[in-house]
């Protein structure tokens, strides 16, 4: 099936994200893999009006050992959590 018509805006930073999430509200959606999201546009079982895509914003991709616990970035890949 094909997605219902949205529009598409890349964030470059965390900054810039967050102005285009308070920009569109609850018509926005957070882009970073696509894994659940687009299944579910396909099916049109979500229909946001706006993706936005976090894949090229820095700094959200880390693993760190922070002693207590291990932190993990919201972009950090399976893969990279796998080795």
């Amino acid at each position: 099936m094909i997605p219902a018509p949205f529009s598409y805006q890349r964030a470059g930073s965390v900054e810039e994200a967050l102005d285009l999430v308070t920009e569109y509200g609850d018509e926005a959606k957070f882009l970073a893999g696509g894994h659940s999201l687009l299944p579910l546009m396909k099916l049109r079982l979500a229909t946001p009006e706006v993706l936005i895509d976090l894949g090229r914003v820095p700094g959200l991709s880390y693993i760190e050992d922070r002693g207590g616990h291990v932190a993990i970035g919201a972009l950090t890949r399976h893969r990279e959590v796998e080795t």
